[in-house]
């Protein structure tokens, strides 16, 4: 299989087993499905969250590791995420959600497995777009956690994509930050020093 899944760190692991076998953090989250689920629930496909802070007008992307994320797993489907943020102890479980972007990352995951060329999975989170995409690497012997999207990588809006950007559909990197540059609303400048906020 062309698709390479980077092993979790162990304590992010751990620490979403754990949350799965606290009745308390699943009866709180916000997650009907996974509070009604009859079958036992398994975190599965860890992906690494990569956030995209910003754009240059080149288009070079600054991304950062925001986390890492599980599909939860009862019986034969997907019925929630767990995600996990990096603390000053390690790897902690922040929370379960559930929406369409659980399918969305499933349906994207099997579309990439028929890929040719190998690629390691990855997420790569837009939030000045509100987009999420299945970012396709195609170094797959790091371990995930480094690097940028490269020209040649592949970006796979999940549904729901913002307007006028196809969901499901691959993007050469090279071809999709230029449009993404157009659409992010640039941050405004910091004011000057004494001037008003």
């Amino acid at each position: 299989m062309p698709l390479h899944v980077p092993p979790a760190p162990a304590p992010a692991l751990r620490s979403v087993l754990m949350a799965l076998g606290s009745p308390t953090a699943v009866r709180e989250a916000r997650t009907p499905s996974l509070r009604t689920a009859q079958d036992e629930a398994t975190p599965e496909l860890p992906l690494p969250l990569h956030v995209l802070d910003r754009i240059t007008p080149e288009g070079v992307s600054a991304t950062r590791l925001a986390g890492w994320r599980f599909l939860i797993r009862c019986g034969d489907r997907a019925v929630a995420a767990a995600e996990t943020r990096l603390t000053p102890d390690g790897w902690a479980f922040s929370h379960f959600f559930e929406g369409p972007y659980i399918a969305s990352t499933e349906r994207a995951l099997r579309q990439a497995e028929s890929t040719t060329q190998p690629y390691q999975a990855r997420l790569l989170s837009v939030p000045g777009l509100y987009m999420l995409t299945l970012w396709l690497h195609g170094d797959t012997d790091t371990d995930g956690t480094t690097g940028h999207p490269a020209a040649t990588d592949l970006l796979v809006p999940l549904a729901p994509a913002p307007p006028g950007i196809a969901a499901h559909r691959a993007h050469r990197v090279a071809e999709l930050l230029p449009v993404l540059t157009l659409r992010v609303t640039p941050s405004a400048p910091p004011p000057l020093l004494g001037s008003p906020a």
